[in-house]
């Protein structure tokens, strides 16, 4: 179960498992922080972690994992970046019109955009990808990721220790809680790529 594989991960590897997760969660969608963050919260009402430390370290990994985006669109530019992910971008559920929306909110928004989509389910990963080929300023850029992350962060941490403090309450529901949000969030992941790789068919 991924539940238990993301528990036993943070129970292993202690904070730095957090900050792995976190990370990753920014290039595989069907392990969203949605998930992790909730779940490391639980694990501070057990007393093996702190509030804080939980919050701390999902932080950094989230701004570590937006680094390799940044520097993606910063290296290749737009027109490169999408031809890519027209080819290979299936595999990680986007495709060529999702860059364009991320641009648009950063065009519209500036540099607040950063912020802003960083408490925007689907687009909190994408939105570093315009941020690197339209050239923003690094430190500006973990500076803004910094102040939408920490409260994203926090809230979904803030939700695993509340539910941890009422287990009892919700312990014979917690595992069908689990295996629905695993589900949709594969399912989501699996529709994603099957329609962008229809879409790529017919675009031939």
């Amino acid at each position: 179960m991924v539940a238990d594989w993301i528990l036993n991960t943070i129970e292993s590897i202690g904070y730095l498992g957090i900050v792995l997760l976190m990370a990753l969660e920014n290039i595989f969608p069907p392990l969203p922080s949605e998930f992790i963050m909730p779940l490391a919260g639980y694990l501070v009402t057990q007393e093996k972690f702190t509030l804080f430390g939980v919050i701390l370290s999902g932080t950094v990994g989230s701004l570590a994992g937006n680094l390799p985006l940044y520097y993606l669109g910063s290296r290749l530019g737009k027109d490169k970046l999408k031809q890519f992910i027209a080819r290979h971008g299936k595999w990680f559920a986007l495709s060529p019109p999702d860059i364009d929306k991320a641009d648009d909110w950063f065009t519209r928004r500036g540099h607040l955009a950063v912020m802003l989509c960083r408490l925007v389910p689907g687009i909190r990963s994408l939105i570093s990808i315009p941020s690197g080929f339209n050239r923003m300023p690094l430190l500006r850029f973990l500076l803004f990721s910094l102040a939408g992350t920490v409260v994203w962060v926090a809230f979904l941490a803030g939700v695993g220790y509340f539910l941890g403090n009422n287990f009892r309450e919700i312990d014979q529901y917690l595992d069908a809680i689990l295996y629905v949000v695993i589900g949709l969030a594969i399912v989501a992941y699996l529709r994603r790529v099957i329609l962008i790789n229809r879409s790529g068919k017919k675009g031939r």
